[in-house]
């Protein structure tokens, strides 16, 4: 049997300035977009041009604040231009780190923090 991974979801306080995290400083498209309002939920789902994969932002009408909780650790993506992005989420104004690299190689990597507190971390690819 084979499995193919699919999504995954990030409930947000602020739907459209997740949007504009995902979009602009990470350059996702919306692939879709399901709203329920008699049950007080949207479901936007977000993915690169090669698809295959999708980012599930989960907005419940009126919640502010979610407990992120220390088990889930990040997301990843992969650019070509590291620096460049990197100065890009700089300018945006989002928190990053600077760049890292595992021990005894290069730097490679940093995170960048969207606006619910998830870490996404950007790796030369």
């Amino acid at each position: 049997m084979s499995v193919k991974m699919l999504h995954t979801c990030i409930r947000v306080k602020n739907l459209e300035e997740s949007l504009k995290f995902y979009r602009d400083a990470l350059g996702l498209i919306e692939t879709r977009r399901k709203d329920f309002p008699e049950h007080k939920f949207t479901l936007v789902y977000l993915s690169n041009e090669m698809g295959g994969y999708e980012i599930e932002l989960t907005y419940n009408y009126g919640v502010e604040k979610y407990d992120l909780g220390n088990g889930f650790s990040h997301t990843a993506i992969g650019v070509e231009n590291l620096e460049e992005m990197r100065e890009k989420h700089i300018e945006l104004g989002y928190e990053v780190t600077p760049l890292k690299g595992l021990p005894g190689e290069k730097p490679g990597y940093y995170f960048v923090t969207d606006p619910d507190g998830y870490k996404v971390e950007v790796i030369r690819r």
